[in-house]
């Protein structure tokens, strides 16, 4: 829910609080946090959205000619971070970006910031009478050990399973304080456990509206990274950091509601889904090849999704079946979701989740009709049975995902041709410098042989 603070709020609870620095963070289009912070006695002026900062100095905003930009804070983040010192505590606020309008004009939304990119696509969402978009993430992370300079080293500090105890699990207390954190920030968890692979963690929080949901997911990882670090150890949110088990992923539990209403539900079919959920799943569905590029971002992305370690590889959905790319959860009710278990959290929140929220709104609009679910178990299926079945495959490398996202006319105007191409631009460099890398593998495999 909403918190809805003044700036009165604000300025009291900064001074009650003790709090020295604010952090005015906001999200780059690679996903990464940044932040301006400023001394307490400059929170007036931040309030008035009136901090400015240099946007050519982020990657894909904007080019030095036009570089100032303003941060514009949104109350309702306000948190002091409980790990700083009494003395002097640290707040923050996330801001929207804003770039100066003409002379004599406001300021307006820049179009490259990806919390304003999902602020868009929520009002077309409101434009086709839907009030909120609901979304339940299930961010996963690894931790490692720190060698004595504080360096990250491939050391697990555990052989934990699934569901594991102390003391197979040793990141348990690690896990537990990074809880009691965050519900000093406000998160309310739901559960906290120990994922497959040795070293593997999973905590999830409860379901909020999607902005609200990705601010929660950006102030996850920041969590996450601070108290690991406080255990010596290092939290890392990249998606398969090891060969031969399971990688991290981010299942997005979703969901359209008008007022109290799930529009998702509807007790007379038989599955309880309703032609809108049916028609969203046919949108994810038809788009599932190009959102990939921002669900799964990373040349590491790829690694993970691929047959045989629980990632979706096919582009299908089932009521039951966990090896498509989309599983409908057995709850009703207002609880009727669409879980989409491709994404990873490498991913920014903000540009995946309006991907894939344009994507669904898109199969509404255009009213597609979803296919037949797949029941069986896709890993097993021959290519030829699955074409039969019309399943396509994700795509196998970063360079096919970016492609498929220019190629696709719906997500680059719902997104903005401004974020995409400097998105694109990015990724087509990052992909670069992978491919003409020499890995250690080649020169095991060919040093001798050639």
């Amino acid at each position: 829910m909403s918190k809805n603070y003044t700036r009165k709020d604000i300025s009291k609870m900064a001074e009650e609080e003790n709090v020295k620095f604010i952090r005015l963070q906001f999200t780059d289009l690679q996903g990464v946090i940044k932040n301006v912070e400023i001394p307490v006695d400059q929170l007036e002026k931040a309030l008035d959205n009136k901090m400015m900062f240099d946007g050519s100095s982020i990657e894909g905003f904007v080019r030095i000619e036009e570089s100032d930009m303003y941060l514009y804070p949104d109350l309702d983040t306000w948190v002091v971070f409980p790990w700083t010192p009494e003395k002097g505590k640290v707040a923050r606020l996330i801001c929207d970006i804003y770039e100066p309008g003409e002379p004599g004009s406001e300021p307006t939304p820049f179009a490259g910031d990806p919390r304003g990119i999902l602020k868009r696509v929520l009002q077309e969402a409101e434009h086709m009478g839907f009030t909120a978009f609901n979304i339940g993430p299930e961010p996963e992370f690894f931790l490692f050990k720190n060698d004595e300079k504080g360096e990250p080293t491939l050391e697990l500090n555990d052989k934990g399973g699934y569901f594991d105890l102390a003391p197979t699990d040793l990141g348990e207390n690690c896990r537990r304080d990074i809880v009691l954190e965050l519900e000093d920030m406000g998160f309310e968890i739901e559960a906290s456990h120990h994922e497959v692979a040795p070293g593997q963690h999973e905590i999830d929080f409860e379901y909020a509206d999607a902005i609200k949901a990705c601010d929660d997911i950006q102030t996850f990882k920041l969590v996450v990274k601070t108290i690991a670090r406080k255990h010596g150890l290092h939290a890392t949110f990249m998606p398969k950091p090891l060969f031969g088990v399971n990688g991290s992923g981010m299942h997005c539990n979703m969901s359209l509601f008008k007022g109290k209403e799930n529009t998702f539900f509807d007790k007379k079919t038989d599955s309880q889904l309703s032609e809108t959920a049916m028609q969203f799943l046919a949108g994810i569905i038809e788009h599932a090849q190009a959102f990939t590029a921002l669900t799964n971002p990373i040349v590491n992305s790829y690694k993970r999704l691929v047959p045989g370690y629980e990632a979706p590889v096919y582009v299908a959905w089932s009521l039951r079946n966990r090896s498509p790319l989309i599983r409908i959860p057995s709850s009703r009710g207002l609880s009727t979701r669409i879980e989409v278990r491709s994404p990873d959290p490498s991913a920014n929140p903000y540009l995946a989740m309006a991907a894939m929220l344009a994507s669904g709104l898109d199969g509404v609009k255009r009213k597609l009709s979803a296919p037949e679910a797949t029941d069986r178990n896709i890993y097993v299926m021959s290519k030829e049975e699955r074409e039969e079945e019309g399943i396509k495959d994700l795509p196998a490398n970063l360079k096919e995902a970016v492609d498929n996202l220019l190629n696709d006319e719906i997500l680059v105007n719902a997104l903005g041709p401004h974020a995409v191409e400097h998105f694109a631009e990015a990724k087509e460099i990052e992909w670069d410098m992978f491919r003409t890398q020499v890995h250690p593998w080649e020169r095991e495999q060919y040093m001798s042989t050639y």
